[in-house]
């Protein structure tokens, strides 16, 4: 019989139950005082009385009107609408609170220290004795793992490679020419130092790919993305951010401080992504572009030129929001004309 219940115990761990204090802390939130113990999580639709549930977004307001949860993550502006028998958590970021308070239920696992029989540890590698190393994985010459990393199965660290603390190396993940640092996670299937090539006259030409790959603190690289290392400067992904699955980032690319990059972007060689970026779907970038401090570029744009700070842009080649919308409308019109 299938589990319908959020947070399977097949595949995750519950810490709890826990008292209402602690979770609104947790949340960062504010609450009545109440003596009320909560064992998990649920939807607003599906929360039970010993449950924790959250609006975020006003359209499911409904929902909210009808929980049986015992306490909900809500904005201030919703309280009145939380039921008698609910106790209303009030934060002004409903959604992250309920980040929080699912990491409170559900911990990510300790890694469990050892080095797994079958993996290959080349002579010259250091490993912290806190870290885990999984079933198959292949460290290099020189490679450095700091403690409380996991790397999984079939991982492969390349010689020299860094890994700072707390990292976590997904299942056949390469790495090499990178230097990671604390709190990196890579998920499966991702590589990360290939090497570009350049293109001549007569042809392309592969040359020497002399820099490296830096993943600053908290960055996470999605399942199955690629990260070139750089030819004659480091390809760099800067702190906080995060880039999704399928994600191709080419040689002596900068991404700054949390930029968001999601699923099937391509940007390519030598561009520059300020702080906050961010890239929708699909999206590609030509090579040697600047894109200014806190810009947002829709799914399957076509950047083809610098973007000042700030720009919202849309289309192929990419312009901005009203101007796009402007050229749809004025289509929209012709085409209802057209007999």
């Amino acid at each position: 019989m299938l589990e319908t219940v959020l947070g399977s115990a097949r595949f995750f761990r519950r810490t709890g139950p826990h008292p209402l204090a602690l979770v609104a802390s947790t949340a960062r939130g504010v609450a009545d005082e109440r003596e009320l113990l909560l064992e998990g999580l649920a939807p607003l639709q599906a929360a039970g009385p010993t449950q924790v549930s959250f609006l975020d977004n006003r359209r499911y307001a409904s929902a909210l009107d009808q929980t049986s949860a015992g306490a909900v993550l809500v904005h201030p502006d919703m309280v009145s609408r939380v039921p008698a028998a609910t106790v209303a958590i009030q934060t002004s970021e409903p959604y992250a609170a309920w980040a929080r308070v699912a990491a409170l239920f559900y911990p990510v696992p300790p890694p469990r220290p050892g080095v797994h029989p079958s993996a290959i540890i080349a002579d010259g590698a250091q490993i912290d004795p806190s870290t885990e190393v999984g079933p198959l994985c292949v460290i290099g010459t020189g490679a450095e793992i700091g403690p409380g990393c996991r790397i999984g199965p079939c991982a492969v660290i390349g010689s020299g490679v860094t890994v700072g603390r707390d990292c976590r190396i997904g299942a056949n993940v390469s790495l090499s020419y990178a230097v990671l640092g604390a709190r990196v996670y890579v998920y499966p299937g991702a590589r990360i130092g290939q090497e570009g090539f350049a293109s001549t006259s007569n042809g392309f030409l592969s040359i020497p790919q002399l820099g490296r790959v830096i993943l600053e603190d908290d960055v996470e690289v999605g399942a199955n993305s690629t990260i070139d290392r750089g030819s004659s400067r480091d390809t760099v992904i800067g702190a906080g951010s995060r880039l999704d699955n399928l994600v191709q980032i080419g040689h002596n690319v900068s991404l700054g401080r949390c930029c968001v990059v999601v699923a099937q972007v391509g940007i390519s060689g030598s561009t520059v992504l300020e702080d906050f970026v961010r890239v929708g779907g699909q999206a590609a970038m030509a090579g040697h572009l600047r894109i200014g401090r806190g810009s947002e570029i829709g799914a399957q744009a076509g950047v083809i030129s610098d973007l000042a700070p700030g720009a919202k842009v849309l289309g192929s080649p990419a312009q901005s929001i009203k101007t796009f919308f402007r050229q749809i409308a004025t289509l929209k019109r012709i085409a209802a004309r057209d007999p």
